[in-house]
């Protein structure tokens, strides 16, 4: 059996990377791909705090976390794709001249 520091420790590094990832990469992308680890290392913590109590809650979470980062990257991809036909190219710096409007 695995203790569950072992679960935060990693849990801990995807969440710190995630948002290195948020922070320092100007690629849309990037930054989608690091919120979607940022909320992983969140579902694993649900997940790894579920195993000490028996009524599987964290379990139900987790899944509805899933639903909404699944939602969320739908909808984050489908207004990326649009902005890219409209200026090509997803530097997120770019976008600001859409604030005017």
């Amino acid at each position: 059996m695995i203790p569950i520091n072992y679960y935060l420790y990693l849990a801990a590094f995807l969440f710190s990377v995630g948002l290195l990832l948020v922070i320092v990469k100007r690629h849309a992308i990037l930054m989608l791909m690091g919120i979607e680890l940022m909320l992983n290392a969140a579902n694993l913590n649900l997940v790894a705090f579920s195993r000490q109590d028996s009524a599987q809650t964290g379990e139900i979470f987790a899944l509805f976390v899933m639903v909404i980062a699944a939602a969320e990257t739908a909808v984050a991809l489908a207004i990326l794709i649009l902005l890219y036909r409209y200026t090509q190219q997803t530097d997120p710096s770019t976008f600001t001249h859409l604030r005017d409007r």
